[in-house]
């Protein structure tokens, strides 16, 4: 998989991204501003994956997002709300906002251990209840063993069984970083390589975590994921989208992560059509900020 490395020009320097985040953090504050924090209301996928989810719950949770607007009219709705597949037929149900998305995870999450057609098959019943985004994590079992041809079979099966909608592929990048560690290998080669393959294989976004693993995002994966995002632009010509989730609850992380996104893909990015944040509890922090 080096070759893919070589391919998009990645260099793969801890040292160095090191460096270069550094100084991307340093510009962290010169962005926290009323506008940033209003599009970052707007880069939500306001997420629900609790074990305890009922549908009551989730209807209730959707209705919240369709009295957004009469309490604060002027701040952006989310950009979707995310929940388990069974919950998808739910949220349409009872979603009256027209532009919020309906994201499920699906593949099996968040270990996305289990065989390919029942991933297909979980993947196909979400948009049939009504889903238009959908939200997969990578196949480690296949990826760490670095059976890179297998890891490409599923999530192209995966990319076509989800035809017509936004594919998200998660990373789970604190576990690669971790697990690239322990096999004395370049953490961040590793997320690349993630990354790169992912794209390749047809996804919208690259996600850096479930949220039910620690570490969830870092800074670190991010800027390795976004200049990845940038080098597959620059190659191919196509805009891909980036997603931080896990973990992400203050305003101070949301701008932090639109910092990397702005400093390494620039403005253009910042729009959820390619930039999402999940997150559950950051709306109200946002808003309590701008309040």
């Amino acid at each position: 998989m080096n070759t893919l490395l070589k391919k998009y020009g990645f260099d793969a320097n801890i040292y160095e991204t090191e460096k270069e985040l550094e100084a991307i953090i340093s510009k962290k504050y010169t962005n926290m501003t009323k506008d940033n924090i209003l599009k970052a209301l707007s880069f939500i996928d306001l997420t629900s994956l609790h074990t305890s989810d009922t549908e009551k719950y989730i209807a209730d949770f959707t209705n919240k997002v369709n009295s957004f607007k009469k309490k604060y009219p002027n701040y952006p709705l989310p950009a979707s709300i995310c929940v388990f597949p069974n919950f998808a037929k739910t949220v349409k149900e009872n979603l009256t906002e027209k532009g919020v998305g309906i994201t499920t995870v699906a593949g099996c999450f968040p270990s996305s251990q289990s065989f390919t057609d029942v991933k297909e098959l979980e993947c196909k019943h979400a948009i049939e209840n009504g889903a238009t985004e959908i939200d997969i994590v990578l196949p480690h079992s296949s990826f760490l063993s670095e059976d890179y041809e297998r890891t490409k079979e599923e999530l192209t099966r995966l990319r076509a069984a989800t035809k017509g909608r936004i594919l998200k592929v998660i990373l789970e990048s604190g576990a690669l970083y971790k697990e690239g560690e322990k096999m004395g290998k370049n953490p961040i080669e590793i997320i690349a390589i993630a990354s790169l393959l992912s794209l390749e294989c047809g996804a919208d976004f690259i996600k850096t975590s479930t949220g039910k693993q620690e570490p969830a995002a870092t800074p670190i994966a991010a800027l390795v994921m976004c200049k990845c995002i940038k080098y597959f632009y620059q190659i191919n010509g196509e805009k891909r989208g980036f997603k931080p989730a896990g973990g992400i609850s203050t305003t101070d992380d949301a701008i932090l992560y639109l910092t990397i996104v702005k400093e390494i893909l620039g403005e253009e990015w910042l729009t959820p059509n390619l930039f999402r944040i999940g997150a559950s509890s950051l709306s109200d922090n946002l808003i309590m900020s701008l309040e």
